[in-house]
């Protein structure tokens, strides 16, 4: 097991804080997390010409004064949209590697609509491979991981997962694709080498079984609460957290 995955908890999306200028997913929310010896949990999203580039959305309106689909613009335009509360720009993974030289560690959540699409785990898989410190690539998509081990076999990775998937953001999939991911049935094909679990779930059995009999490094996404706090010490390794400092 890499000791260094639950070592530290893990600031989400970088330790932001938008009242004070710092917005998620940002240098500044990077350089934050690292001043406060923090891992951090970053997002990566495809750009028009193949970058991995790093934001959560799929469109631009929530966090900018763009509009549109991210991956309908290239990286040397996203690099341009304004951020509304901050001086900070977008940036690229390979940029954000370099920002952090090691000093935390990185969990890299590969963004998916489980379309097959696989142009953003080999760019990603390029730039870790490049990358001297501390980086694990994760998704809520088994392909992508299961990809992983053709592309980057020394390259740690996990699958982040829930036990129900009744979220607005998995109307797209089937229920029998809700099901298949629910209960793990991609393991033989993904073979996650850590788990990644909702905090309101920990209690259910994939969580138990994965890291009390398979041994598996279990993280719980997101830790917001003392309530949260207390599921994640009792059932988890390590937590995933924003809105306060652990």
């Amino acid at each position: 097991m890499r000791e260094w995955l639950i070592a530290r908890p893990v600031a989400h999306r970088g330790l932001h804080d938008v009242a004070n200028g710092i917005v998620e997913n940002t240098p500044s929310a990077f350089k934050a997390a690292i001043a406060g010896d923090y891992a951090i949990e970053c997002d990566i999203q495809i750009s028009a010409d193949g970058e991995a580039m790093v934001f959560h959305d799929q469109t631009l309106e929530r966090l900018t004064a763009g509009t549109g689909r991210l991956d309908a613009m290239s990286a040397a335009d996203l690099k341009r949209v304004a951020f509304r509360k901050t001086s900070d720009r977008m940036i690229a993974l390979g940029e954000l590697c370099e920002l952090v030289a090691d000093r935390a560690a990185l969990l890299v959540e590969i963004k998916s609509r489980f379309d097959g699409d696989l142009r953003l785990v080999r760019r990603a898989a390029e730039v870790l491979a490049a990358y001297r410190g501390r980086a694990a690539l994760m998704s809520f998509d088994p392909a992508p991981i299961a990809a992983l081990r053709t592309l980057a076999p020394n390259l740690p990775r996990g699958i982040v997962a829930e036990r129900r998937y009744t979220h607005p953001e998995w109307s797209p999939l089937s229920a029998r694709a809700k099901r298949a991911l629910a209960y793990f049935q991609h393991a033989l094909q993904s073979r996650p080498q850590f788990i990644a679990y909702s905090v309101n779930d920990l209690a259910s059995a994939i969580p138990r079984l994965a890291r009390n009999v398979l041994r598996l490094p279990l993280l719980t996404w997101t830790v917001r609460s003392a309530v949260d706090r207390e599921r994640a010490s009792r059932y988890a390794d390590q937590m995933i957290f924003e809105g306060f400092r652990p």
